[in-house]
């Protein structure tokens, strides 16, 4: 009897202690575990799909849509779901790839997140969509979305301001993954796409799938009671003119050399046009990207990826004689009236500096100076107001330092101060020969189109300085009111004496000096000549001016590179510009310019600078 009792006694034990550590097994389970568990067990039942929104439109100050939005058609697979070889060899042939390829796709999703859908093919063509449909059946876990990519509805490139999508990248999903972001989501990259995604990319939606046993759609859950629809992006408010902006574009395509175009309004920063030569089709990286032609992109020697107009440093060569000039004139350095005579040859110790290869001008008061360029006149002047002085007018202006333009990638350029040269060459090793060099635009200075055309917009509103923006504000998707972005201005301590001497002086630039090519019918045009010493080539060629005179709605700048004289290649892009957006567009002539490279008639341009 007593083993009789010890052994049910045992097996009692035995059984309690299964019934033990199933019991621990259960708690553990619905404890610890629940949340990965039932995460599981809803994606065994369910699906959820996100729903990418509309990205925000890009508008220009006319209207006009400039960037758009149409449908992409993409295939996803739910990892956890599609893992025979057999369906995947029937999908790769589908969608016209390799195994490897897709498994390699497939696989990236397991990083993250299994029974998320992860995108195996992008962008397909109608055809292969049509395909697929007939073969979903017995395709479990595959599902067709239809996404949205861009659309560029007008023939202007603007590939530099705009910029384009890209996948997101592992560190930035690390960064941006509290957003909403997920692997297979595309961000903005470069331009405009990128400074302002947070503004154009919308908020996704969700839709939650009812999915039978083998992975095939069995309906609404709940009949769409947790769903969330998608709240889409806000329209960008451009200060863009899209006619003025392709007619930039063209005139620089037309003279067969890189080169630059940066048009203000002088009234409140807005770019009107903002074109880089050369540049690149954004189409070419929309939707799916053509790797080979996005490799003669990225190979190319000219760098259309380079946007010249805020990243490219040149010496801005005579335009920056009105810089000294207003410096000059503010500190007493020289009156309007006093002359300085010109034999055509500067002396400096050693030092012999020309002007116009040594044909002097004779006596030149400030607004000849300008008007004829004269070089020698700069020459004397830069130490009549001193070094320290000329660096103090340039920071004033903005040089030395980003505008802080609404884009990415801005360089700033080197403005020489004594500090600069001390560092640069030693203390006591430079001497007063490196100030010949920057009087006219030349040596260490260095400054972007950018940088120019906002330095010309303040001159031509007569001492406001305005931080350039492409964007004038933006349409809540909920709004039917633009709300607009505030940037910065500063109104500079210079007379308006100073300035409308200055301006009066440009106005002689076009009117009878060395940027007559740049005159436009009934409008009075201000500008200033430049050519720029290149010592890898011929000289770079600028031009900045406004109009109308009396009431500046433009000030730009034209920079064509190797192209020689800017009286004779740039001014006359930046009267065509002018006129295209003073008297409209029906009055613009769009024909090859008969100064483009190669075909240059000097002689309708005398008299011309000389830098050297």
């Amino acid at each position: 009897m007593d083993k009789i009792q010890h052994r049910a006694f045992s097996v009692s034990l035995v059984v309690i202690a299964v019934f033990a550590v199933l019991f621990l097994r259960l708690m553990y389970l619905q404890v610890f575990e629940y949340k990965e568990l039932g995460s599981i067990s809803d994606a065994n039942s369910l699906r959820r799909v996100w729903v990418q929104p509309p990205r925000g439109r890009m508008i220009d100050r006319n209207g006009v849509v400039v960037v758009d939005n149409q449908p992409l058609y993409s295939v996803k697979v739910v990892p956890a779901e599609f893992t025979d070889s057999l369906k995947k060899s029937t999908l790769a042939g589908l969608l016209d790839i390799s195994f490897a390829e897709l498994t390699g796709r497939i696989q990236k999703g397991f990083r993250y997140n299994r029974f998320a859908p992860v995108a195996v093919g992008r962008d397909i063509e109608p055809q292969e969509m049509m395909r697929l449909s007939e073969n979903l059946w017995q395709l479990p876990g595959v599902m067709i979305e239809v996404e949205n990519k861009r659309k560029y509805p007008l023939e202007l490139e603007a590939s530099h301001i705009l910029g384009y999508l890209n996948f997101i990248s592992k560190k930035q999903l690390e960064a941006m993954s509290e957003k909403g972001y997920t692997p297979d989501d595309k961000t903005g990259s470069k331009g405009l796409e990128q400074n302002y995604e947070d503004y154009l990319r919308g908020k996704k939606g969700v839709r939650f799938e009812l999915v039978s046993s083998i992975g095939k759609s069995a309906g609404k859950f709940e009949s769409g009671a947790r769903d969330r629809p998608f709240s889409k992006g806000n329209d960008l408010h451009l200060t863009l003119d899209a006619g003025l902006q392709k007619l930039a574009e063209d005139l620089l395509k037309e003279t067969g050399k890189s080169g630059a175009v940066v048009a203000i309004d002088p009234r409140d920063g807005g770019v009107l046009a903002m074109a880089s030569q050369p540049d690149y089709d954004l189409d070419i990286l929309n939707g799916t990207t053509d790797n080979k032609k996005w490799l003669e992109i990225v190979r190319d020697p000219d760098k259309p990826l380079f946007n010249r107009a805020i990243q490219a440093s040149y010496p801005p060569g005579s335009v920056y004689k009105l810089l000294l000039a207003t410096a000059a004139l503010e500190e007493g350095a020289i009156t309007p009236e006093k002359k300085i005579y010109c034999t055509g040859t500067f002396r400096l110790g050693r030092g012999r500096f020309l002007c116009h290869g040594g044909q002097g001008h004779g006596p030149v008061n400030l607004e000849r100076s300008i008007v004829e360029s004269c070089n020698t006149y700069y020459y004397n002047l830069i130490f009549d107001l001193g070094f320290e002085k000329w660096t103090s007018y340039g920071r004033m202006f903005g040089f030395g330092k980003t505008t802080g333009i609404d884009l990415p990638g801005e360089r700033s350029s080197p403005l020489p101060s004594a500090e600069y040269y001390d560092k640069r060459y030693g203390k006591g090793k430079w001497t007063r020969g490196y100030l010949v060099s920057l009087a006219i635009g030349q040596g260490e200075l260095n400054t972007t189109p950018l940088q120019l055309a906002a330095f010309t917009a303040t001159i031509a509103n007569k001492g406001t300085w305005h931080q350039p923006h492409l964007v004038k504000g933006y349409l809540p998707h909920e709004s039917d009111t633009v709300k607009t972005f505030d940037f910065r201005k500063n109104k500079l301590p210079i007379s308006e004496k100073t300035l409308e001497t200055i301006r009066q002086a440009m106005l002689g630039v076009a009117e009878r000096g060395t940027g007559r090519l740049a005159a436009v019918n009934n409008v009075k045009v201000a500008g200033k000549t430049g050519t720029a010493q290149n010592p890898h080539g011929k000289d770079h060629a600028w031009f900045v001016a406004f109009a109308p005179f009396d009431d500046p709605s433009i000030a730009l700048t034209v920079l064509v590179e190797n192209a020689g004289y800017g009286g004779s290649v740039a001014a006359p892009i930046a009267g065509k510009l002018i006129n295209y957006y003073v008297n409209g567009p029906d009055t613009a002539d769009v024909d090859s310019l008969s100064v483009a490279a190669g075909r240059i008639d000097t002689s309708q341009s005398e008299p011309q600078e000389n830098d050297l």
